[in-house]
């Protein structure tokens, strides 16, 4: 038997299609979420393929203090579609490699002219509308703009602070007006 040499962990991690992260301390995700660290699994890309994904959906919808882990979740939703037709795979994989394994590590002003340069292709065409579909109906973007979500299921809107207008100065009530007094 023969012994084997070590991988080394950058390969593996290449290989293994993970991507993942640490929550910000004190942030509001920090809060509802069980534990600090993140890990998504990909079926598909590997963990280049992701953070280039990923960096992609940051800069088509970039939110300084948003984590990373909002825009991971469309990394999973992209890797969930290439596993499901293979024309999204090919689509998605050669755009990726066509933005190059150094985009993620760009500054913001390099990523997006680089994605300018492809905004007019199928690519880039999918990767807005699954970023902008999956980043904004997550609970973690949810709890960083501050939506509660839906009303319906807690009472719906009007017991819920529909007409809490604290921002709407007093309206002075009259005695009468049009229709009122015989005038």
């Amino acid at each position: 038997m023969g012994t084997m040499s070590p991988i080394p962990r950058r390969s593996f991690l290449a290989a293994s299609g993970i991507v993942s992260g640490l929550l910000v301390a004190g942030g509001p995700l920090s809060l509802i979420a069980p534990g600090r660290a993140w890990a998504i699994e990909l079926k598909v890309l590997n963990s280049v393929q992701g953070a280039i994904a990923m960096s992609v959906a940051r800069t088509i919808a970039p939110h300084d203090g948003l984590e990373d882990a909002a825009y991971a979740l469309v990394v999973k939703a992209i890797d969930g579609a290439v596993v499901a037709d293979e024309h999204v795979r090919t689509l998605v994989t050669s755009g990726l490699a066509g933005l190059g394994d150094g985009f993620a590590s760009q500054t913001e002003a390099a990523r997006v002219a680089a994605l300018k340069v492809v905004e007019h292709s199928e690519f880039f065409k999918l990767m807005r509308s699954s970023t902008l579909a999956n980043l904004y109906s997550s609970t973690i973007a949810y709890a960083h703009f501050g939506y509660e979500g839906e009303a319906f299921s807690k009472g719906g809107y009007l017991t819920r602070g529909f007409n809490d207008l604290h921002w709407l100065p007093d309206v002075p009530l009259l005695d009468s007006g049009p229709g009122v007094g015989g005038g």
